[in-house]
């Protein structure tokens, strides 16, 4: 099977060692990862924004740098979400139907990391060692636009030393969501607020979610309030052995 990385934007700018973790991950169950380097963002960003326009050159990149891939895995539930909801909408959008076609090509062979793990290779322990006590955020693109339910959870219960705990309220959002911490920063800051509250109730040492965008945004109040709690990309743990 040939295999490509989409590292995303976010993680190759500020969370490099996620999508190291993620290629560790995915050779020790033996198989081999390319990064073309012709990738760049996946528009995501420019669509919520309300620039679809904007997208468009973006979304042929992208379908032009994962061509003649059998898979495209990402480490990230919120980018993977857009190549399957908002790719070929863009490009139709733009009157492109070719464009539309290819995306929705694309997006047929393309997977979040658990997504990957568990509905193509079949696994669920990855021969993952972490002995911590840990609580998982699901993201609100994992949990509601691409439906992760709780592959998550069944790749961590296998994790040797692992101690997971339940995170309370866990399905209400931190309040990121892009630019939304951006333009409604109060509102933003009171979800997080509630958010950090919750992860720290449950005395955990790491919280991990599928998104590098949403642990970028609790990890920043949790260091802010020097809690001790770290964040870390389900991907990292899953690599660790």
């Amino acid at each position: 099977m040939k295999i490509a990385l989409f590292a995303t934007c976010l993680v190759d700018a500020m969370f490099p060692q996620v999508g190291r973790a993620t290629v560790t991950l995915l050779e020790r169950l033996g198989h081999e990862i390319v990064v073309p380097q012709a990738q760049t963002c996946c528009g995501q960003m420019h669509i919520n924004t309300g620039y679809p326009d904007a997208a468009v050159g973006l979304v042929r990149n992208h379908v032009a740098a994962f061509a003649g891939f059998d898979a495209v895995v990402a480490p990230s539930a919120s980018c993977v979400g857009s190549v399957h909801h908002q790719h070929a909408m863009v490009a139709r959008r733009a009157g492109d139907e070719a464009l539309a076609a290819a995306a929705e090509e694309i997006a047929g062979h393309t997977w979040e990391l658990t997504q990957f793990l568990t509905d193509v290779l079949g696994v669920e322990d990855v021969g993952a060692h972490y002995p911590h006590r840990v609580t998982y955020h699901p993201t609100c693109h994992s949990l509601r636009m691409l439906r992760l339910g709780d592959r998550p959870l069944r790749l961590l219960r296998r994790v040797s030393g692992i101690d997971l705990v339940e995170l309370p309220a866990a399905e209400e959002c931190c309040g990121f969501g892009g630019t939304f911490a951006v333009k409604n920063p109060d509102v933003s800051t009171a979800m997080l607020a509630d958010k950090m509250h919750a992860v720290r109730s449950t005395g955990a040492h790491s919280c991990t979610a599928a998104d590098s965008s949403c642990l970028m945004h609790i990890g920043g109040g949790l260091t802010r309030l020097r809690t001790g709690t770290r964040t870390v990309h389900l991907a990292e743990i899953l690599a660790t052995t």
